[in-house]
Protein backbone atom coordinates (compact mmCIF):
# COMPACT_ATOMS: atom_id res chain seq x y z
CA UNK A 1 0.00 0.00 0.00
CA UNK A 2 2.86 2.37 0.78
CA UNK A 3 4.30 1.81 -2.68
CA UNK A 4 1.11 2.92 -4.35
CA UNK A 5 0.81 6.02 -2.13
CA UNK A 6 4.36 7.00 -3.09
CA UNK A 7 3.50 6.68 -6.76
CA UNK A 8 0.36 8.76 -6.34
CA UNK A 9 2.33 11.39 -4.42
CA UNK A 10 5.03 11.45 -7.10
CA UNK A 11 2.48 11.72 -9.90
CA UNK A 12 0.61 14.43 -8.00
CA UNK A 13 3.82 16.42 -7.64
CA UNK A 14 4.82 15.95 -11.28
CA UNK A 15 1.42 16.69 -12.83
CA UNK A 16 1.56 20.49 -12.28
CA UNK A 17 5.08 20.55 -13.70
CA UNK A 18 3.95 18.60 -16.77
CA UNK A 19 1.05 21.01 -17.32
CA UNK A 20 3.36 24.01 -16.92
CA UNK A 21 5.85 22.60 -19.42
CA UNK A 22 3.04 21.82 -21.82
CA UNK A 23 1.67 25.35 -21.50
CA UNK A 24 5.12 26.86 -22.07
CA UNK A 25 5.59 24.75 -25.14
CA UNK A 26 2.17 25.77 -26.52
CA UNK A 27 2.87 29.43 -25.77
CA UNK A 28 6.16 29.28 -27.67
CA UNK A 29 4.47 27.52 -30.56
CA UNK A 30 1.66 30.08 -30.58
CA UNK A 31 4.14 32.96 -30.34
CA UNK A 32 6.23 31.56 -33.20
CA UNK A 33 3.12 31.13 -35.33
CA UNK A 34 2.01 34.69 -34.54
CA UNK A 35 5.44 36.06 -35.43
CA UNK A 36 5.47 34.12 -38.68
CA UNK A 37 1.98 35.43 -39.49
CA UNK A 38 2.90 39.08 -38.82
CA UNK A 39 3.11 41.14 -42.00
CA UNK A 40 6.60 42.02 -43.17
CA UNK A 41 7.81 45.61 -42.83
CA UNK A 42 7.65 47.69 -45.97
CA UNK A 43 10.89 49.39 -46.99
CA UNK A 44 9.44 52.76 -45.90
CA UNK A 45 8.52 51.36 -42.46
CA UNK A 46 12.04 49.96 -42.10
CA UNK A 47 13.45 53.31 -43.23
CA UNK A 48 11.43 55.16 -40.60
CA UNK A 49 12.97 52.98 -37.89
CA UNK A 50 16.48 53.55 -39.29
CA UNK A 51 15.93 57.33 -39.42
CA UNK A 52 14.72 57.32 -35.81
CA UNK A 53 17.52 55.17 -34.38
CA UNK A 54 20.09 56.91 -36.60
CA UNK A 55 19.31 60.21 -34.88
CA UNK A 56 18.55 62.06 -38.14
CA UNK A 57 16.15 64.43 -36.36
CA UNK A 58 18.99 65.55 -34.06
CA UNK A 59 20.52 67.67 -36.84
CA UNK A 60 18.06 67.71 -39.74
CA UNK A 61 15.02 68.87 -37.73
CA UNK A 62 15.23 72.34 -36.20
CA UNK A 63 14.33 72.76 -32.54
CA UNK A 64 11.50 74.64 -30.89
CA UNK A 65 11.61 74.85 -27.08
CA UNK A 66 14.55 72.41 -27.18
CA UNK A 67 12.45 69.74 -28.91
CA UNK A 68 12.44 68.76 -32.60
CA UNK A 69 9.89 70.89 -34.48
CA UNK A 70 8.04 68.13 -36.29
CA UNK A 71 6.06 70.65 -38.36
CA UNK A 72 9.26 71.05 -40.42
CA UNK A 73 10.73 67.62 -39.75
CA UNK A 74 13.91 66.70 -41.58
CA UNK A 75 13.87 69.92 -43.62
CA UNK A 76 17.33 70.95 -42.42
CA UNK A 77 18.48 74.36 -41.27
CA UNK A 78 15.62 76.78 -41.78
CA UNK A 79 16.60 79.50 -44.26
CA UNK A 80 14.50 81.92 -42.20
CA UNK A 81 16.85 81.47 -39.21
CA UNK A 82 19.81 83.75 -39.84
CA UNK A 83 22.93 83.04 -37.84
CA UNK A 84 26.06 85.17 -37.54
CA UNK A 85 29.45 83.67 -38.38
CA UNK A 86 30.68 81.24 -35.74
CA UNK A 87 32.82 82.77 -33.01
CA UNK A 88 36.57 82.36 -33.51
CA UNK A 89 38.10 79.60 -31.42
CA UNK A 90 41.30 80.79 -29.72
CA UNK A 91 44.50 79.00 -30.72
CA UNK A 92 45.28 76.16 -28.36
CA UNK A 93 41.66 75.85 -27.21
CA UNK A 94 40.46 72.29 -26.63
CA UNK A 95 37.12 73.35 -28.14
CA UNK A 96 37.03 72.99 -31.92
CA UNK A 97 33.36 72.31 -32.74
CA UNK A 98 30.46 74.72 -32.20
CA UNK A 99 26.77 74.46 -32.96
CA UNK A 100 23.67 76.61 -32.76
CA UNK A 101 20.82 75.94 -30.35
CA UNK A 102 18.83 74.38 -33.19
CA UNK A 103 21.67 71.89 -33.86
CA UNK A 104 21.23 72.59 -37.58
CA UNK A 105 24.41 74.68 -38.04
CA UNK A 106 27.84 73.33 -37.14
CA UNK A 107 31.25 74.98 -37.27
CA UNK A 108 34.73 73.54 -36.96
CA UNK A 109 38.04 73.24 -38.81
CA UNK A 110 36.12 72.26 -41.98
CA UNK A 111 34.16 75.54 -41.99
CA UNK A 112 30.43 75.92 -41.35
CA UNK A 113 27.82 73.38 -42.40
CA UNK A 114 24.06 73.57 -42.52
CA UNK A 115 21.90 70.46 -42.13
CA UNK A 116 20.37 69.46 -45.48
CA UNK A 117 16.69 69.35 -46.39
CA UNK A 118 15.82 65.63 -46.52
CA UNK A 119 12.15 66.11 -47.39
CA UNK A 120 10.80 65.21 -50.83
CA UNK A 121 10.30 68.84 -51.82
CA UNK A 122 10.83 68.96 -55.62
CA UNK A 123 12.75 72.26 -55.53
CA UNK A 124 14.78 72.26 -52.32
CA UNK A 125 14.75 68.67 -51.03
CA UNK A 126 15.57 65.14 -52.11
CA UNK A 127 13.10 65.15 -55.00
CA UNK A 128 14.95 67.94 -56.74
CA UNK A 129 16.42 67.06 -60.13
CA UNK A 130 19.85 66.56 -58.54
CA UNK A 131 18.84 63.63 -56.35
CA UNK A 132 17.78 60.08 -57.12
CA UNK A 133 17.82 56.88 -55.11
CA UNK A 134 21.06 55.94 -56.88
CA UNK A 135 22.68 59.30 -56.03
CA UNK A 136 21.52 58.97 -52.41
CA UNK A 137 23.14 55.53 -52.10
CA UNK A 138 26.35 56.80 -53.72
CA UNK A 139 26.43 59.79 -51.36
CA UNK A 140 26.04 57.58 -48.29
CA UNK A 141 28.69 55.14 -49.56
CA UNK A 142 31.29 57.65 -50.81
CA UNK A 143 30.82 60.73 -48.64
CA UNK A 144 30.31 62.88 -51.75
CA UNK A 145 27.31 65.23 -52.04
CA UNK A 146 24.87 63.83 -54.63
CA UNK A 147 27.29 60.92 -54.98
CA UNK A 148 29.91 62.80 -57.03
CA UNK A 149 30.06 66.39 -55.73
CA UNK A 150 31.79 68.10 -52.82
CA UNK A 151 32.64 66.22 -49.63
CA UNK A 152 29.83 65.61 -47.17
CA UNK A 153 31.02 67.62 -44.20
CA UNK A 154 30.85 67.04 -40.45
CA UNK A 155 28.93 66.38 -38.38
CA UNK A 156 27.15 64.09 -40.90
CA UNK A 157 28.35 60.58 -39.99
CA UNK A 158 28.26 59.27 -43.57
CA UNK A 159 31.06 56.83 -42.67
CA UNK A 160 28.63 55.02 -40.37
CA UNK A 161 25.90 54.98 -43.01
CA UNK A 162 28.38 53.64 -45.57
CA UNK A 163 28.43 50.41 -43.55
CA UNK A 164 24.69 49.85 -44.13
CA UNK A 165 23.63 47.50 -46.88
CA UNK A 166 21.90 48.77 -50.00
CA UNK A 167 18.52 47.46 -48.76
CA UNK A 168 18.74 49.58 -45.60
CA UNK A 169 19.85 52.68 -47.52
CA UNK A 170 17.03 52.14 -50.02
CA UNK A 171 14.63 51.81 -47.08
CA UNK A 172 15.79 55.18 -45.70
CA UNK A 173 15.31 56.71 -49.16
CA UNK A 174 11.82 55.14 -49.40
CA UNK A 175 10.82 56.58 -46.01
CA UNK A 176 12.15 60.04 -46.84
CA UNK A 177 9.92 60.03 -49.94
CA UNK A 178 6.82 59.56 -47.72
CA UNK A 179 7.28 62.49 -45.33
CA UNK A 180 5.66 65.90 -45.94
CA UNK A 181 7.68 68.06 -48.36
CA UNK A 182 8.95 71.32 -46.90
CA UNK A 183 10.19 74.09 -49.19
CA UNK A 184 13.38 75.24 -47.51
CA UNK A 185 16.53 76.34 -49.35
CA UNK A 186 19.38 75.45 -47.01
CA UNK A 187 22.47 77.68 -47.29
CA UNK A 188 25.63 76.23 -48.85
CA UNK A 189 28.52 75.34 -46.56
CA UNK A 190 31.00 78.08 -45.75
CA UNK A 191 34.70 77.20 -46.10
CA UNK A 192 37.02 77.75 -43.13
CA UNK A 193 38.14 81.34 -42.51
CA UNK A 194 35.19 82.91 -44.37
Amino acid sequence: MRFSHSRVALLSACLPIAFALSACNQSTTTQTAATAAAPAQTPAERGKVLVQVGGCHDCHTTKKNNEPDMSVMLSGHQASIKVPPAPKVPAGSPWIVQTTGTLTVWSGPWGTTYAANLTPDPDTGLKSSAWSEENFLKAMKTGKHIGTGRDILPPMPWQMYSKLGDDDLKAIWAYLQTIPPVKNEVPDPVPPGK
